[in-house]
């Protein structure tokens, strides 16, 4: 088993044949510097290409294209709960405005696919939906109380329902299920191929790309690298995860840590067993949940969080992943399908970014020029393209439907200092696995007072 290597995605030949695009050479000026070519970064730079086609746009990337979240992601181009956030809907938009981000994000899937089949970029993307599984009375009571409130918030049958036993097992096989909340509100897709050819498709629009230059130091005006000063008149962060590596911006973005392994191809005869002939993405409704998918080539890809935060904001090297979280992330495939003999192919993990009130935002500053987007809290492979949308219109000084979303000129608290951040983080997922072993020993439907004071200490709800 390959442990590392950023990940899978990364190492799969038809993804890591990316091209070795030079740092960046010296001082330099442009219009627009962008710092990050994750999702984020390259979509920002693909619209500003669109909005304003005679900038200057410069990409600089400590590491390569898709070093971070973006090239380790578990590969779901989902609509799920983005934005339904109560910070969000407290906002001026209100209510009317989450469900805008909520239509927006749906829109989103054929428009992204729609760019790649322009490139001829192949994604491995099927329109599966998504299951969550409860096999707990608890579980199963949470997944009713999801599906009110997507009512609660105009979501109708065709957007998520609630699936019995014998109807989740004619989509999957999996031990235990009492359940399952469906919505067709997905599209499994191969995250590397995506961020590989998204860069792609960037430079072919005439924006330039310098790896391995990391930014030191972000001012107003100016992007000082380990290769030289860019002077821009628009400076746009889209670091997500790694923003905390930045100078001052510390407790702006706590980096969660995510894992991940995936498998050797399996069997027809396994497959047979497992049924999954969907393309579903999968997760559980556990509140120390798993994601996962069934890839192009039959292979199962699970991941869950294993070891949550590093202290004092450290994220990996290269996502190598500890003994324990392996086992873990095994575990889970036992207890899926028990039957199944499964071998681990590669395992790894990534650092995804937490603002402190589980909000994303999009701002930019007009008189300093200064701009930054992220904080999706897991979603970001669907919400990096929108906020890359609407960092570019705000740039170009467009009034569009992105504009107007509700995270536009939103900004989240910021994190305690340490090592508060490192206890609050052990102890909201203690409090979570301790919450799981709770209702898996009773029958009760009522959640886990543990993971409602978690929930209480982390203000995720």
């Amino acid at each position: 088993m390959i442990n590392g290597q950023i990940s899978f995605w990364m190492q799969d030949p038809a993804a890591s044949t990316r091209p070795e695009r030079p740092p960046l050479d010296g001082d330099t000026t442009v219009d627009v510097c962008v710092v990050g070519a994750g999702y984020t970064g390259l979509w920002t730079a693909y619209w500003l290409r669109q909005a304003l086609p005679d900038a200057s746009i410069l990409v600089v990337e400590a590491h390569h294209v898709g070093y971070g979240a973006s090239g380790r992601n578990g590969g779901w181009l989902s609509g799920k709960m983005i934005g339904l956030s109560r910070h969000m809907a407290e906002g001026p938009g209100g209510r009317q405005a989450v469900l805008e981000l909520r239509r927006a994000a749906v829109d989103a899937f054929d428009e992204i696919l729609g760019i790649m089949a322009d490139h001829a970029v192949d994604v491995d993307a099927v329109h599966g939906g998504y299951l969550t599984i409860g096999r707990t009375p608890s579980e199963l009571a949470r997944l009713r109380a999801a599906v009110a409130a997507e009512r609660d918030w105009g979501m109708t049958e065709d957007d998520v329902r609630l699936l019995s036993a014998a109807e989740t097992a004619d989509r999957i096989s999996i031990n235990g299920v009492l359940g399952a909340l469906y919505s067709p509100h997905n599209v499994r897709l191969h995250p590397g191929k995506l961020v590989t050819g998204l860069a792609s498709a960037v430079e072919a629009a005439g924006v330039r790309i310098a790896e391995r230059t990391p930014a030191l130091d972000i001012r107003p005006g100016q992007v000082r690298t380990a290769h030289g000063t860019v002077t821009a008149r628009h400076i746009l962060r889209a670091t997500e995860g790694y923003t905390a590596q930045l100078p001052g911006r510390r407790r702006d973005m706590l980096p969660m840590n995510s894992s991940m392994v995936i498998t050797e191809p399996l069997s027809q005869a396994d497959w047979k067993t497992i049924g999954w002939a969907g393309g579903e993405a999968l997760s559980g409704a556990q509140h120390t949940y798993f994601y996962a998918q069934r890839t192009a080539d039959n292979r199962i890809a699970l991941g869950g969080r294993g070891l949550p935060y590093r202290f004092g904001s450290r994220v990996d090297r290269d996502g190598r992943l500890d003994r324990w979280t392996i086992g873990q992330l095994a575990g889970v495939l036992r207890g899926l399908w028990p039957e199944v003999p499964f071998e681990l192919a590669h395992a790894w993990c990534g650092s995804l970014g937490v603002p402190r009130d589980w909000s994303p935002s999009v701002v930019w500053d007009r008189a300093t020029g200064l701009g930054h987007a992220g904080g999706y809290v897991g979603q970001g492979v669907t919400a990096s393209y929108l906020a890359g949308r609407t960092l570019a219109d705000l740039v170009a000084g467009k009034d569009t439907r992105y504009t107007r979303l509700p995270w536009s000129g939103r900004t989240s608290p910021r994190w305690e200092p340490e090592p508060l951040r490192w206890l609050g983080s052990y102890a909201m997922y203690g409090l979570y696995r301790v919450a799981d072993l709770s209702e898996g020993s009773t029958r009760h439907e009522r959640t886990s007072a543990f993971a409602r004071l978690a929930d209480t200490i982390t203000g995720r709800h």
